[in-house]
């Protein structure tokens, strides 16, 4: 018995000794995510409890009207506080590879994730990439709607200042043999100017079979101008991400799916293996993947809230997963919080 007590002694010091390690650690996430846009209020929520589980602090920054030239001034800024790591989006390569690669010139963490490509991640020097390949996702999410006898759509672009977010709509193009640039609109980030939009294409267009919204941002004014024109569960919708509202819309049948990248692994991730690779001193991926996949917390996060991240040899893909009608119901729970 006493051999038993001096054992979870050691264990309960071997946990503090853990969390001491990781205590005063301070990084940051820097977005191209403007204000008001649901989906980042999942990733802030992974954050927040990555920020809980591994006991670090975290600053989330991000440009409030989506500005890539404020995105740039905090990168900048990032770089001159002396974080302990840094995870960004690359919202747009070209804009923002000066300040990130300065602050891996420094030689702090840098970690990627949601916009940009793993190849592009490697470029800038990042550790590695954690997102969902957009093309890939846009072009599974066309191959359902051929499926379906899709052969014309319009893709209704909510951030069309980021490049890669024409991924997938090219993805979907492809996939249905389309030029995507004919197809895209670009929509805003106003819900009266996505609806009145969407709206007029779809009445000046009246051969459009399918459309795909980026976004809740653009997903739900969408679904209002379709309801307007009585076109629900008539015409081929499909959205990226996840709402409440896009959740009721695949329960009624107005939407075909909605392709998930499971945002709050988007920010769960980056600051979890951030904080590993600073506890456990390297920068190998796979280690730091391992100690991941094998922490406790992270493990009932995942089992909880339905996710499913996928670990590859150099990075973390999120996505693309598919919710719909048959699997709605296990992720409506969590809409808008975890998924």
């Amino acid at each position: 018995m006493k051999r038993l007590f001096r054992l979870m002694a050691a264990a309960a010091w071997l946990l503090c000794s853990v969390h001491a390690l990781a205590a005063g650690l301070r990084f940051v996430v820097v977005t191209h995510a403007p204000d008001g846009d649901p989906f980042w209020n999942v990733v802030k929520n992974g954050i927040a409890d990555a920020q809980h589980d591994f006991g670090v602090t975290v600053d989330y920054r991000n440009p409030a009207n989506g500005d890539l030239a404020e995105m740039t001034r905090l990168l900048e800024q990032a770089g001159a506080r002396h974080y302990d790591g840094v995870a960004t989006t690359i919202a747009d390569f070209d804009v923002i590879q000066r300040p990130v690669k300065t602050i891996v010139e420094k030689g702090d963490l840098v970690i990627t994730f949601n916009s940009g490509t793993e190849q592009q991640s490697r470029q800038l020097g990042a550790l590695l990439h954690v997102g969902q390949p957009e093309y890939e996702a846009g072009k599974e999410a066309g191959e359902r709607a051929k499926a379906a006898g899709v052969k014309r759509f319009l893709c209704v672009n909510n951030n069309a200042t980021n490049p890669l977010s024409f991924e997938r709509c090219r993805g979907f193009g492809d996939a249905i043999g389309v030029d995507f640039k004919k197809a895209t609109l670009d929509s805003g980030n106003d819900p009266i100017e996505v609806e009145n939009k969407v709206f007029a294409a779809l009445h000046a267009h009246p051969e459009t079979q399918a459309v795909l919204a980026l976004g809740p941002t653009s997903a739900v004014p969408s679904l209002r101008a379709i309801q307007k024109l009585g076109l629900a569960g008539k015409i081929y919708f499909a959205t990226f991400d996840l709402t409440p509202e896009v959740d009721q819309a695949i329960q009624a049948g107005t939407a075909a799916f909605a392709i998930d990248q499971q945002p709050y692994l988007q920010g769960y991730i980056p600051v979890a293996l951030l904080a590993i690779m600073k506890r456990d001193h390297t920068r190998d991926v796979a280690k730091a993947c391992a100690a991941l996949k094998a922490d406790p917390n992270f493990e009932q996060r995942v089992r909880m809230y339905g996710l499913a991240p996928h670990f590859v040899s150099n990075g973390v893909d999120t996505g693309p997963g598919f919710v719909t009608r048959t699997n709605v119901a296990l992720v409506e729970k969590y809409a808008g919080k975890y998924r």
